[in-house]
């Protein structure tokens, strides 16, 4: 991988910083700040919280990974929302790539789990962000309505330390574990993913997404479950 930020810039296949709505999207939640901090900061709360987090979204080809595609659709699992973060930090000069990292107990509902067989999710995704000559990790997955209903913490981002997941939430049960940090790329690295779906994921044994699913619906189910309807 090349330590040259500038080559971080650049337009991607799924990274589409050049693209007219991820530019015009770019552009409208910037459009108050100045310095590329400032830029960053107001770009990954755009996405965190204007971008559903859905991982029934997940797919593993160029198309379905676009950041127009997750802009247009206004939902996306962690990778196409990092992707959507990064294009659109691109599109503002900020240069921007993938991290990924195979972790256990992410945010899921049960019945997620259970079609899973396991609650290790692996090349969970992130954008790191280079601000003032250093990366920085930054992960826009999960929006704060969803943080809330699960009580979980809601990840900030100031552009001066890493933004990566509690290891608690907000009752004090462990949340979040990070197994092995896989790398940061400029695309996503589709084959290794697929790769290693398919030998750890049932549903997707055959090389395509067998899994499907409400999300928001099975959210509200589970979350009115623990609070008796209320």
């Amino acid at each position: 991988m090349s330590e040259d930020p500038s080559e971080f810039l650049k337009p991607g296949a799924m990274v589409e910083s050049a693209d007219p709505d991820i530019m015009a999207f770019a552009a409208e939640a910037a459009s108050d700040a100045v310095t590329a901090k400032e830029k960053a900061i107001k770009l990954y709360y755009e996405v965190r919280d204007g971008i559903r987090y859905d991982p029934y979204a997940s797919s593993l080809d160029v198309d379905g990974m676009k950041a127009s595609k997750t802009l247009a659709d206004m939902k996306g699992y962690c990778v196409q929302k990092a992707v959507l973060l990064a294009a659109v930090c691109r599109a503002q000069g900020i240069p921007a790539r993938l991290g990924f990292a195979d972790v256990r107990n992410h945010l899921s509902t049960g019945k997620m789990r259970e079609r899973m067989k396991t609650d290790t999710f692996y090349w969970h995704g992130y954008t790191a962000i280079y601000l003032d000559d250093q990366w920085f990790k930054s992960t826009p997955a999960f929006n704060v309505e969803l943080c809330e209903k699960f009580g979980l913490k809601a990840l900030e981002f100031d552009g001066e330390a890493d933004s990566i997941y509690h290891e608690f939430d907000t009752s004090g049960n462990r949340h979040m574990e990070y197994l092995n940090f896989c790398g940061e790329f400029a695309e996503p690295p589709l084959d290794k993913m697929l790769e290693t779906y398919m030998a750890h994921y049932d549903h997707w044994k055959t090389g395509k997404r067998t899994m499907t699913g409400d999300f928001d619906a099975e959210v509200a189910a589970e979350t009115s479950a623990k609070t008796g309807g209320a």
